[in-house]
């Protein structure tokens, strides 16, 4: 495993943003892990998130593109993290763009925020992390409008390698469906290997009693 995906894994927990116990998803399912990007809510916090996200674009990806879409809302302070992490870097000027939930008919006119996308245009959407894949299938078609674009992948923070609508992954079931590639900063399979009883920040975070707990998780939801 990289360095930087560990230090991911150690700053998920540290921010609180990933956290484990008894949850209960947004589709019904009683989940041992959470994980809740809107957490991150300092500057240090999104400096980091930024450098994370940008390592992983580049190590996915390269950075042989032009735009990096952030769907609102969530995906706004990502893109803008992350286009500066690229900056910092690795020396190159990515373009951020984002979408409005409501088209705005004055001053700044349109439905996109930031950069305009045009014709020829490279784009990797960025999000915190899909579960259904229903905000690419909001962002998709407003990407596609924009012209003659090629959306070279979707970048996550988390796979939490569960099934979405089907048998498959959401970011399988996104790789079929729109025919870009989805990845992730970390698996789920990644935190448990960097996490089952070892120590992170002084403390166990993953026990054998939560190891058992993820494992019959998946036994029930896991993505095949």
């Amino acid at each position: 495993m990289k360095a930087y995906k560990q230090e991911f894994i150690e700053f998920m927990v540290e921010s609180q943003v990933l956290k484990f116990g008894e949850f209960t998803l947004k589709s019904g399912r009683k989940s041992p892990f959470f994980m809740n990007a809107g957490a991150y809510v300092t500057g240090t916090q999104l400096r980091k998130l930024g450098a994370y996200y940008a390592k992983a674009i580049h190590d996915n990806y390269g950075l042989d593109f032009d735009v990096l879409f952030g769907p609102a809302y969530k995906g706004i302070p990502l893109a803008v993290a992350t286009t500066m992490a690229i900056s910092e870097l690795y020396g190159v000027d990515i373009r951020y763009c984002s979408n409005r939930k409501e088209v705005k008919d004055h001053g700044d006119t349109g439905i996109l925020l930031g950069s305009s996308i045009k014709d020829g245009d490279r784009v990797v959407i960025i999000e915190d992390v899909t579960t259904s894949g229903k905000s690419i299938e909001e962002t998709f078609p407003i990407i596609q409008a924009q012209g003659d674009v090629t959306i070279k992948g979707l970048m996550v923070s988390l796979n939490r390698m569960e099934r979405g609508q089907g048998e498959k992954s959401a970011l399988e079931e996104i790789q079929d469906k729109y025919g870009f590639p989805a990845n992730a900063i970390v698996t789920m399979a990644e935190v448990t290997e960097c996490l089952y009883n070892k120590p992170c920040l002084g403390q166990i975070v993953i026990d054998d009693r939560m190891k058992t707990a993820i494992d019959a998780y998946y036994d029930t939801y896991g993505a095949k």
